[in-house]
């Protein structure tokens, strides 16, 4: 029997440390926009979390304040489910029978191991090693038709299309059997990347050629969703650039990383593009440029740490925000994974 898979959306960040500019531009805004369009499902992901190690106490604190990172750039409690993954048992459960239909090629070919596990890759968790097999139960166990990604991330959301495929053709005639097929998308859909956004990639403040990220050791390389008016005014003042004036024309910022990062972080913030920053401000030095951007970058951000810390204030009120996304996403979930089960001829409950 054929049925039409919603329009839905699947996202998450890691709990793992302060987010940051480049979080908000490159997928907070979106995520937020797509709340008129599609049925979004965004999640907190402590569990991918733990592929490192990751002190308790600090784990905690940072579930909470993505949660309330989430609600204060203008993620809709009520038209969004915002959950923490480990609440939802059926991502862990989906996750096993994705590591047995995965196949050990694939996952060898995923370049974000090679880069997180280093020289030192037999000393990285397994969890680490397969967590693009969790990935794809995340998206999957919503049947989710669209995910916001990165470019470093495509790569898993291609392994989630095989797996899903793999999973639809090893179980095809189940899957049949049961009225469970749609079409020829077979049980689990193709989930679609989305990417987009005024400044997908945001660079760091101190060097424009690598992306502005959380691990980085200097603070002053990245504008954290906490920092206050002042700290945010300072690191646009430290912000590394070059001694020429700005050019005229978006062709003029090329081999010049610090001053294309610095444009299209105000393009991001002012909802503009490139060209249309540089036709107000090239010919104009740094100083002035870095002034405007002081003032919109307060502008926009200044409100979000501020609710933030107000959200943070009252725990309780974080906690019922994930509490009842986690029975959202399990309503969701539950039926999904029931049928898997059936599928691959467990025996469960009646």
């Amino acid at each position: 029997m054929a049925t039409t898979f919603h329009q839905r959306v699947f996202s998450g960040m890691q709990p793992t440390s302060t987010l940051h500019l480049g979080n908000y531009l490159g997928a907070l805004t979106n995520w937020v926009a797509m709340q008129e369009t599609h049925e979004c499902i965004y999640c907190v992901v402590d569990m991918h979390a733990i592929t490192v190690w990751q002190d308790p106490a600090d784990l905690t604190r940072a579930i909470r304040e993505v949660t309330a990172a989430y609600v204060a750039a203008g993620i809709d409690t009520k038209k969004s489910i915002i959950f923490n993954q480990s609440q939802v048992h059926q991502h862990a459960e989906l996750a096993w029978v994705f590591n047995c239909v995965a196949r050990l090629g694939w996952l060898n070919r995923m370049t974000q191991f090679k880069e997180k596990a280093g020289k030192d890759k037999e000393n990285a968790s397994i969890g680490l090693y397969a967590y693009p097999a969790l990935m794809a139960a995340d998206i999957l166990l919503y049947k989710a038709t669209h995910v916001p990604v990165g470019e470093d991330q495509k790569q898993h959301l291609e392994l989630a299309r095989d797996i899903a495929q793999k999973f639809n053709n090893d179980f095809g005639v189940q899957i049949e059997q049961r009225g469970l097929a749609t079409g020829n998308l077979g049980f689990f859909p193709q989930p679609e990347p989305m990417i987009q956004g005024p400044a997908p990639r945001v660079m760091s403040l101190r060097d424009g050629t690598k992306k502005m990220s959380k691990s980085d050791a200097s603070d002053n390389s990245r504008i954290n969703l906490t920092d206050d008016a002042e700290t945010i005014a300072q690191k646009i003042r430290k912000a590394k650039t070059d001694p020429d004036a700005l050019p005229s024309e978006e062709k003029g910022l090329e081999g010049r990383p610090e001053a294309e990062n610095l444009v299209g972080i105000y393009a991001g913030l002012n909802g503009q593009t490139k060209a249309q920053v540089l036709g107000q401000f090239g010919g104009g030095q740094f100083s002035g440029f870095k002034a405007a951007l002081v003032d919109l970058a307060v502008e926009k951000l200044s409100p979000i740490a501020g609710e933030m810390r107000r959200l943070l204030d009252d725990v309780g009120h974080i906690d019922a925000i994930l509490g009842d996304g986690a029975q959202r996403a399990q309503a969701i979930a539950a039926p999904i994974m029931r049928d898997v089960k059936d599928i691959v001829g467990f025996v469960r409950p009646r």
